[in-house]
């Protein structure tokens, strides 16, 4: 069984930076974590940030490119997300996923098959 937990979530004012980690374990060999997506009170859950599996093709939202990078460490099982310069735009809960498709991260929530539980991040103005 393949576990993904995320963490670095907490409230921060505008203009902060945060860093946002996820990891996988369990049965985690075939498992790359590769998007962000996150989901606002009373929204739907929007992509945000995606990494293929070598780290080598990246794709952002338009609402947070540059401004957030992706990335991954050598075990291809950790996954982080540098958020800078954050706006209270940006509070959501924030989910990775993983075992979609690695040559490219698709948009699409439906293409991922594990899901973390999510982390909160608040934005305060």
């Amino acid at each position: 069984q393949v576990q993904v937990v995320e963490s670095g979530g907490r409230l921060v004012q505008a203009g902060d930076s945060l860093r946002l980690s996820c990891a996988a374990s369990g049965r985690a060999t075939d498992v790359y974590l590769t998007a962000w997506f996150r989901q606002a009170p009373g929204t739907e859950r929007e992509f945000v940030a995606g990494i293929n599996r070598n780290g080598l093709i990246t794709d952002y939202a338009t609402s947070v490119k540059g401004r957030f990078t992706i990335s991954r460490d050598r075990t291809e099982y950790t996954m982080y997300l540098q958020m800078n310069s954050l706006k209270p735009e940006d509070t959501a809960v924030y989910y990775c996923a993983g075992g979609g498709p690695v040559s490219v991260a698709p948009r699409s929530e439906k293409e991922y098959e594990y899901w973390g539980r999510g982390t909160q991040v608040t934005v305060s103005s």
